[in-house]
């Protein structure tokens, strides 16, 4: 069996008020051009399919779309289950449409598919129960069985660990939880299929820096420890870092397979892709590889000395596609005019970050220490912690502020 598993698309995402949607659509068109031409059984999505509960309606759209595409009418298998970010209730809404095109959806840890068995020149879901489900794949003579566990959070798991106690005690609780469902699920792995995980979790061992994933959902709290895989398991697929990783220590391979785009500048530099295996039955480990994935604007960093550089670099065409987080280095706060004339020549530029020297840097001529009017001082700590040039009326305002003071204390 030949199977695709990617995971944390973020539907409906944007990047400072910038539209990802044609990325998006590009990136679907991308996929379901690789499930073609590596001729894929079954389509695994590990969570994170959209960006909030309450996506827009081009992104809804977009994935029934990916749905039926991916299906292809119930010729191929395709498993989705709900991350952090999504709504259980509004991922599995299309379980009419999936069903057509033989894609099983787990809103809830505790989700029930059901069988359903429309022929065998379709996908049938021949065996089912509460986070699991047994399929059969027209043309491959082995079925798959998956443990789909969807975003394992207290609220969905309907039990609260605990109420009063520290993290360090609710720590192995949260992962004995998650370890032993698995387990439980396991029990319906049998020798003659494929034996599949897939889960939207945090593992201990994964590296993550993308900024897109709240901290107390990386680690802390919910971590769950690589022991929890259950021991029948041959490849585990994972949602929820965004960085392309293996998991070392677990019971079989144990991967997350990343975003298939840049979705902040903290995950500059990762690579963005799929990952590909086969299995059967007997094997012990996978024969994977990873597809990348060209669909998505590269997120890139710039770090100039001076507005000259900027503009050399954009006329030289630097990282023409990209999105752009600018680092200048300056002697003085840029004006209003120089912020617009930026943005002007480049428009991608998202962050503008001005480094300017501190007043105690500052060495006048001659050895003199430079003296700095108080509103000269008060614009240049404005910028140094907003990386913007403050509103006329806030300076004013400020210096009011600080006259008030100053003749309440002459008093």
């Amino acid at each position: 069996m030949r199977i695709l598993h990617t995971a944390d698309w973020h539907l409906g995402r944007t990047l400072e008020g910038r539209s990802r949607q044609e990325e998006h659509e590009k990136f679907v068109d991308e996929l379901c051009a690789i499930v073609r031409d590596e001729a894929i059984d079954l389509v695994l999505i590990a969570g994170d399919v959209f960006d909030s509960v309450n996506p827009p309606a081009s992104a809804e759209e977009l994935y029934c779309e990916a749905l039926a595409r991916l299906g292809e009418g119930g010729r191929r298998a395709v498993v989705v289950i709900a991350g952090n970010h999504d709504s259980p209730d509004r991922l599995t809404a299309v379980r009419a449409l999936a069903q057509r095109h033989g894609a099983v959806l787990f809103g809830y840890p505790y989700d029930d598919p059901g069988t359903h068995t429309p022929g065998p020149d379709r996908v049938q879901r021949v065996a089912a129960g509460p986070g699991w489900v047994e399929l059969t794949v027209p043309g491959v003579d082995h079925p798959a069985v998956v443990l789909a566990l969807a975003y394992p959070s207290e609220s969905r798991l309907k039990q609260l660990l605990a109420d009063t106690l520290g993290e360090e005690e609710l720590q192995p609780l949260y992962s004995d939880q998650v370890k032993g469902w698995l387990a439980a699920a396991a029990r319906h792995f049998h020798p003659g299929a494929v034996r599949l995980v897939t889960s939207h979790i945090y593992m201990a061992g994964g590296a993550e820096t993308s900024d897109v994933e709240r901290p107390i959902h990386m680690g802390g709290a919910y971590t769950v420890y690589a022991d929890a895989v259950p021991p029948g398991a041959q490849y585990v697929a994972l949602g929820h870092l965004h960085r392309p990783q293996q998991i070392h220590g677990a019971a079989a391979v144990t991967r997350y397979s990343g975003s298939p785009l840049s979705f902040s500048f903290s995950e500059t530099g990762y690579t963005k892709g799929v990952t590909v295996l086969e299995l059967r039955p007997g094997d012990s480990a996978p024969a994977l590889r990873e597809i990348p994935i060209t669909a998505g604007r590269p997120l890139v960093r710039w770090e100039a000395r001076g507005l000259a550089e900027v503009e050399r670099w954009v006329g030289e065409g630097k990282d023409p596609t990209a999105f752009i987080d600018l680092t200048i280095h300056l002697e003085h706060p840029l004006t209003l005019d120089q912020i617009h004339r930026l943005r002007t020549l480049r428009p991608d530029i998202i962050h503008i970050r001005p480094v300017i020297p501190t007043v105690e840097e500052e060495v006048a001529v001659g050895g003199e220490e430079l003296q700095l009017s108080l509103q000269e001082k008060f614009i240049r700590f404005y910028q140094q912690e907003r990386g913007g040039t403050p509103p006329d009326e806030l300076v004013r305002l400020f210096l009011e502020l600080v006259s008030d003071q100053d003749e309440e204390g002459a008093e």
